[in-house]
Order: C-alpha cells, then structure tokens, then sequence
C-alpha cells in the first residue's frame, strides 16, 4: 500500500483579513507609498487567495501583525533615534524645536515625519517579526510579509523611504534560531551540516542596493565563518540611489572583499533575458553557502511600469521574469524561506505582483490573463484590469560581455565562498 505524502504546511500572510482595521491602515501611510498596503492586501482578498477553496495543495493561514516593542527594535536601531522616531511630538511634525534633529535622524528629504510614524515603525517592524516567529515555531515553511522590505532604514537614521531596518531585525532574528534537532541523533560528532549555526542568506531584487541591509553584514576582516549572506541585485549607475562601494562587482583582490556580501549590478533596460542570464550564478551562489533561511527581498520597482522607468523586466511565467525567479526559489530551493516587500512606486503593479507571487507560494498561479475582479480598488487598474505586467521594451544594455563578465567575476567569487565556508 502507497504511503500518504503528508500534507504541505500553510503559507503564512501577515496581513488582516478586515482590510479596515487601523493596523492595516496605519501600514498605508509611507509618505511614498500612501494607501499602497490597502491596496495590495485588496487585491489578495479580491482575487480569493485567502479562501480556504483557492488551492487545494496550501492553505493561506492570515495572521494579524503584533506591534514591535522598544526591546526588538532596539536589537538593532540605537536608542537615541527610537526614542525620537518613537516620540510622537517629534515625528509628527508638532514640534517646531526639532528641526536638527530631523536631520540628524534622517527625517528629512525622502523620509519626511508625518502623523502616526511612531505607530507606523512598530507595525512593519513587528509584521516582518510576525512572520520570523512563524518560521522559527515551525508553522511554516513560507512566510510572507509585504509590509516588510525595508532596505535602506540604518541603525540611526531613516533613509530611502525607510524608517525601520525589518530586514536586519528578521535576519538578526533567524540568525539566533538553532535547527531542529533529528529525533534520533547519531552517536558521536553531529555531522557538520547538523552542528553548525544557522545560516540566512539574504537576496534582494529590489531596482535599489540594499545598502543598509549589506553594509550592516560587510565584515571584510572577519577570520570566523559569517552566518549571513546578502546577495543584492540592483541597478548602479552614476548618481543613481543609493551610492555605494558595496553596490558594485566584488572584487577578489581587493582588501576590502567579502566573500558574503556580495551584489551584482545590472546596466538599464534589464530584461527577463538578463535575469535569466544571470540566475545559475544566484544558485551557484545559494548551493555552496546552503542556507537554513532565505529571505527574499521582493521588491517590485525593478518592474517595467513603475514611475522609475529604468529595467524592462515583467511578472510574467517566461524564463527570467519576477514569477518565474520566485518560482525557482519557492519550488527547488531547501529551506524556509521569508518573502518581503519593498520598493514599488506603483500601487496597481505592485499588487498585481505581490498578490500573483502569494498565489506561487500557494502552488495554484494565477493565469496572468485573469482580470481584475470587481472591489474597491478597481479603478486603479486600467487600462488593462487584467493581472499582467508585461516587459517594457527599452533597450537592454546588459551586453553579451557584460554578462560574461558577471560570470566570470563570481567564478572567483565562488572559489574565495567555498574556501572560507571549508577553512
């Protein structure tokens, strides 16, 4: 008789499924993103994903956000700039004494104070926590957060539309995980793959470095094996946001290398065929560190149709596309992985994205040609109000070369990867 295969474990979306309450209320209001989280989390409840009848192969289990507390955000973040974000006299706003320290703090520019941002810091930072905690319990083996994705937020200042560092806050978080136990331990030494820490890698495809995220793990002169790995890939050009070394090719023979910070930086008019080009890389890379945890940082900006206008690439299932990456990372990678928001300028696109990668997740994707059911955010999807994101059609200035080159410099990427993590 055929043993029973057992059934796969829910997919976890921190969200609510009252779209109205205040949480997620308070979530939509990003100066750069306003009412973006009502949206996408619109789209998810239009199109039924959280109906218990959607797939047949993984549920949705729908958990509503805790609120961060002093004490996890201070994991990270200085307490000097919690106690002014966190502050709602300063924040708001209200206080017209508190203009340096605006400055000081980042609260300027692209991160400007508004009404509600101490509320705001704990909701997404705690979201992302929500969704670690579900990991770390076992309750899954996919979480997902599109709250989340903060990149650019540093220990003591806002940046990039950032006011909270979630990214690091998750990874600090699964990084002080220890790996279930076999039930039945050999006698002896634990095989290494059993005794050793926790490793998360982290993989960004935002259109933007994750220069805070990347930086806060660069450690060029560590002797010690790194139980983190970020792996950013990104636009970078001059003058382009943000600038930074870290944003550029590594270079081996440098002594500024480190093998686990590692980007690869794509020219304009990045396609499906570019990704495509440089995905074995992406899972050279994943196979030799062999990560307990991945988080993908999923943000959606890179995406032809977002007011940045600079890569070409789409949602779509061909080879390369943003679905077709997820699905890679999601069906053939070992294990538990954490998908987080990010950039995504716009609404319309950046829940047709989200809401077709959680419909990945749930193994039943959406067809692409599925139009957009009636709900109160209707209007924001014409002219097609279909799912689709189609590729756009600027030239592609990832050259042949350029690629080769991408290739070639991770060669000896992996050759420096593999020695450290075999000392």
């Amino acid at each position: 008789m055929a043993s029973e295969v057992a059934p796969k474990k829910p997919v976890v979306y921190i969200g609510s499924q009252d779209l109205a309450r205040r949480k997620c209320q308070i979530s939509s209001l990003l100066p750069s993103n306003k009412k973006r989280s009502m949206i996408v989390h619109s789209l998810v409840s239009a199109l039924g994903l959280m109906a218990s009848e959607f797939s047949s192969a993984r549920k949705l289990r729908v958990i509503t956000p805790r609120k961060a507390t002093y004490k996890d955000l201070a994991v990270y973040h200085t307490r000097d700039y919690l106690d002014f974000v966190l502050d709602p006299s300063k924040s708001d706003g209200v206080d017209t004494d508190s203009v340096a320290a605006d400055t000081e703090f980042g609260l300027e520019d692209d991160c400007p104070p508004f009404r509600g941002l101490p509320q705001y810091v704990q909701i997404v930072g705690g979201a992302t926590l929500t969704a670690v905690s579900a990991l770390q319990q076992h309750l899954t083996d996919i979480a997902i957060c599109w709250d989340g994705g903060r990149h650019h937020a540093r220990k003591s200042q806002a940046s990039g539309f950032c006011y909270v560092a979630d990214c690091i806050l998750a990874i600090l978080a699964l990084k002080r995980n220890i790996p279930k136990a076999p039930s039945n331990p050999p006698s002896g030494p634990l095989p290494s793959h059993l005794s050793q820490k926790t490793r998360v890698m982290y993989l960004d495809l935002d259109l933007h470095f994750s220069d805070a995220v990347s930086e806060a793990f660069y450690s060029p002169k560590s002797s010690s094996v790194p139980q983190i790995l970020t792996l950013s890939i990104h636009h970078a050009a001059p003058g382009f946001f943000p600038a930074s070394e870290r944003g550029q090719l590594p270079n081996v023979h440098s002594p500024d290398f480190d093998p686990f910070t590692l980007s690869i930086p794509l020219r304009q008019g990045a396609s499906n065929a570019t990704y495509a080009t440089i995905w074995p890389t992406v899972e050279q890379v994943k196979n030799t560190f062999k990560p307990d945890y991945i988080i993908v940082q999923c943000g959606v900006d890179a995406l032809a149709g977002d007011p940045c206008s600079t890569f070409n690439w789409s949602l779509g299932e061909e080879e390369g596309s943003l679905g077709w990456c997820i699905g890679k990372i999601l069906t053939h990678w070992a294990g538990r992985k954490l998908l987080l928001g990010g950039g995504g300028y716009n609404s319309a696109n950046a829940a047709r994205a989200w809401s077709y990668l959680t419909s990945i997740a749930l193994d039943n994707p959406l067809s692409l040609a599925t139009e957009i059911p009636d709900h109160a955010g209707f209007p924001l999807y014409a002219p097609s109000f279909t799912l689709d994101v189609p590729a756009g059609n600027m030239t592609d200035h990832n050259t042949r070369d350029y690629l080769a080159s991408i290739q070639s410099c991770f060669d000896e990427v992996l050759v420096a990867l593999h020695r450290r993590l075999n000392p």
